[in-house]
């Protein structure tokens, strides 16, 4: 079967099993009491909505990598790390776990990823002047891998503020990786972002703006592992000069933010950990715009620096001028939203 084919096949019924799974997801989230109940100011919604819905994703995700994607060493650590991290998630999302305990389990999935060959050993230098092309990582392969798929995984889940918005920037990702493995001919890769594409966007119809149902840290800590974990497999394996910066631009909305949320919650003595109102999201909120237009705001900025992954990582010329583009850009942006929530002030 024709590779093209099989993308078509993994998205349309990873697509499929989640839109028809999400309704039954949702009662079964209603039955056990797995509701986000808003009490804080951190939250935009009004009303009580069920959690758990990144079951649907999981499922549509997981059926269709068995059917579509060739089971490797590597692939198999994805999927027996998803597993763990589900069932954290579903725990989570009922009983809510103390952070420490999610984060030894996340440390768990990420060992098992390193355990079947899921490692970042290599990358080019970012030293663009430097003698030394590559970067070998050595001894710190492991712990830098470690921080790489821990750090993604709550990114991910710390951008789940606004409805649609983990989902549909996921999705974009999924997208970019899945066209970057195409052109560099990597089919496994590609097999498994489309089929985790389809997942995302068989369940975004009821998660967008008014959502019906939240994916809650199931889903939201599943697509960052995913997500991190393929992009090793994917993208740090690029060796030109300034391909290193291809999976940090794929996954860059995610990563700057919760960077910036640790460095402002640390300069202002607070635990890093510690939740606050203080995300793009909350901030374009707080200038005014509404929900969809924050949303379709991030959805921009995660597209543009996920084509300039594109660009980077297949042409030969123009990258450096092309990132420093990108950079601005998303930098005007972050200006406008601080500039907005001033002026608001």
């Amino acid at each position: 079967m024709p590779l093209f084919v099989k993308i078509i096949l993994a998205v349309g019924v990873a697509l499929v099993l989640s839109l028809a799974a999400t309704p039954l997801v949702k009662l079964f989230a209603v039955r056990i009491g797995a509701i986000d109940v808003p009490k804080d100011a951190r939250r935009v919604h009004k009303n009580p909505i069920p959690r758990l819905g990144g079951l649907a994703i999981f499922i549509g995700f997981v059926l269709s990598v068995l059917f579509f994607v060739e089971i490797t060493v590597q692939i198999r650590g994805v999927l027996i790390g998803s597993v763990i991290i589900v069932i954290l998630g579903v725990i989570d999302d009922i009983i809510s776990l103390r952070a420490y305990i999610k984060l030894i389990v996340q440390i768990i999935a990420a060992l098992v990823a390193i355990y079947h060959g899921i490692l970042i050993e290599i990358f080019s230098n970012p030293l663009v002047f430097s003698e030394a092309e590559f970067v070998f990582m050595g001894i710190l392969s492991i712990p830098v891998t470690i921080v790489w798929i821990v750090g993604i995984t709550n990114s991910v889940n710390l951008i789940d503020g606004l409805d649609g918005l983990a989902v549909g920037v996921s999705t974009i990702s999924s997208i970019v990786m899945l066209v970057i493995a195409l052109m560099v001919s990597d089919p496994n890769v590609a097999l498994i972002m489309a089929a985790l594409a389809g997942a995302c966007i068989g369940f975004l119809p009821y998660n967008f703006n008014p959502a019906k149902i939240f994916m809650g840290d199931t889903g939201a800590l599943l697509l960052g592992y995913v997500l991190a974990t393929v992009s090793i497999l994917g993208l740090f394996k690029f060796y030109a000069v300034v391909s290193f910066a291809a999976p940090f631009l794929v996954l860059a909305v995610p990563l700057f933010d919760t960077s910036f949320a640790f460095l402002r919650r640390l300069a202002k003595g607070k635990n890093p950990m510690s939740p606050d109102r203080g995300h793009f999201h909350h901030r374009l909120i707080d200038i005014g715009l509404s929900q969809k237009q924050a949303v379709v705001i991030l959805y921009a900025v995660s597209g543009l620096l996920g084509l300039v992954a594109v660009v980077i990582t297949t042409s030969s010329e123009m990258r450096a001028l092309i990132l420093v583009i990108a950079v601005l850009v998303a930098a005007a942006i972050v200006f406008f939203v601080f500039k907005g929530k001033r002026n608001k002030k």
